[in-house]
């Protein structure tokens, strides 16, 4: 369908818009904007892109990480969701998979524009799950896209709901281990502009059900790419699914194997019974 078209002159600022999704909302229908939203002309923050490469183990160098890209759209996210119309907030919201395409490399000094619309709204068992779809070009050529599929836990949704299958997860013996401290979340926040406080305060995790603060998903999706990263090419599609979150701190582990010319790969618990996070890069 054609959708309207919102433009802003620059990305904005997640605190207030944060503050604005806190705000309790009617329960009522699921709705979304029918709109997507817009910037274009952005000059890529290169310090802040040598930062966000230091903290998920990426080298730094001219290209930048797929996951970069989509963390400069998630301010786009935000934006949608804090709308009036919206009757779906980020906070509460579970992140559950995300694909992206790197369709070519994109250097830190290329000028992009980027756009993200909202919907796929469709019911699950404990609620419902909608895509926030984002896309990155640098003039004409589609250089990123990534869908988030979110869970909304208790929003309502007409329609059946679909049959959810799960590949058995393979126990794999961890080729690697990562110590996470309990300062992580600070880091990936400084970083990436994500305000959420489940990230970096134990009072507001334990309201959401969590012991202690836990990781961003998005961190672990790039930390797992940056151990991948000599191995990947120029252009790549990544499906990842969120298992269950990482509590701060933690000791996880990882492993990959080639998968015809592609990878599998995934975070697991330290022992690599568990997994947190499972992943297919295809060429």
């Amino acid at each position: 369908m054609d959708r309207d078209v919102e433009r802003l002159d620059a990305l904005p600022r997640l605190g207030p818009l944060f503050a604005k999704a806190l705000l309790p909302q009617p329960r009522a229908e699921a709705r979304l904007p029918a709109r997507t939203v817009v910037v274009t002309g952005l000059a890529q923050p290169l310090p802040r892109l040598a930062d966000y490469d230091r903290v998920c183990g990426f080298p730094l160098r001219d290209r930048v990480p797929a996951t970069w890209l989509h963390v400069l759209t998630f301010g786009l996210h935000l934006h949608l969701l804090s709308a009036q119309e919206s009757t779906i907030r980020l906070p509460g919201l579970v992140h559950v998979t995300n694909r992206m395409r790197l369709h070519r490399p994109v250097d830190a000094t290329e000028v992009l524009d980027l756009s993200v619309r909202a919907g796929g709204l469709r019911p699950h068992r404990r609620g419902a799950l909608l895509d926030l779809v984002g896309e990155v070009r640098a003039g004409d050529d589609l250089v990123w896209d990534g869908t988030s599929t979110y869970l909304a836990p208790g929003a309502n949704t007409p329609g059946e709901v679909a049959a959810e299958p799960r590949p058995p997860f393979e126990v794999v013996p961890p080729i690697a281990t990562w110590r996470l401290p309990a300062g992580l979340g600070r880091d990936y926040r400084r970083v990436s502009g994500d305000p959420n406080p489940i990230h970096t305060s134990v009072l507001a995790a334990r309201a959401f059900g969590f012991a202690r603060p836990i990781i961003h998903g998005m961190w672990t999706h790039a930390r797992l790419l940056a151990a991948l990263d000599a191995r990947l090419p120029g252009a790549f599609t990544v499906d990842v699914s969120f298992a269950k979150p990482i509590l701060l701190p933690s000791t996880v582990g990882a492993w990959w194997q080639p998968d015809g010319d592609g990878w599998r790969a995934a975070v697991t618990t330290r022992d690599g019974a568990n997994p947190y996070l499972t992943a297919t890069i295809t060429p």
